[in-house]
């Protein structure tokens, strides 16, 4: 009889615990709003972060890392063909530092990028999404819920990207 007791009290006192959780993991499906910047160093919100109901697709990386720019160059090369087709729209968010901040411009304009590139100095915006690792890229759909993300970058990845993005903008 002592064992029901005990169970039934742990389950009552161990509920509440996997609800908070839960409610936790739920608040992070969301983009949070953080002040970053532009790359002429205005004031951007990531709660602007948007594309009229069409996916969004949002990349955290840095100048100094390699396979952020391997997957970066990777989609430029298909980018075009994904926004025709389906509307997506990329965020190209740089976490690079102070020291190495004033590289990006510089960066970008010899690539030629299409996307929406923003700069994140002082990694904000990654603290707030609780990126550890870059690359980190992530799809949100149309109510910019992140539905798909994933760190580190492998040659094809891009393919695995625009399945996503193709299966949410067909919703």
């Amino acid at each position: 009889m002592k064992k029901i007791f005990f169970f039934i009290l742990f389950c009552y006192f161990v509920n509440p615990i996997f609800s908070q959780e839960e409610s936790q993991t739920a608040k992070f499906s969301t983009l949070p709003s953080v002040d970053i910047k532009t790359l002429d160093g205005k004031n951007f919100n990531t709660k602007d972060i948007d594309n009229e109901g069409k996916p969004i697709i949002i990349s955290l990386w840095a100048t100094w890392c390699r396979p952020c720019i391997e997957e970066l160059t990777a989609i430029a090369e298909l980018y075009e063909d994904w926004v025709e087709e389906t509307g997506v729209k990329l965020y190209a968010i740089s976490v690079d530092d102070s020291k190495t901040a004033s590289r990006v411009v510089p960066f970008v304009n010899g690539r030629a990028w299409e996307y929406e590139v923003l700069q994140d100095v002082n990694s904000d915006f990654k603290r707030a999404m609780n990126v550890v690792d870059i690359p980190y890229l992530c799809v949100l759909n149309e109510k910019r819920e992140i539905v798909w993300q994933h760190t580190s970058y492998a040659p094809g990845n891009e393919n695995e990207i625009y399945e996503v993005v193709k299966k949410i903008s067909n919703k």
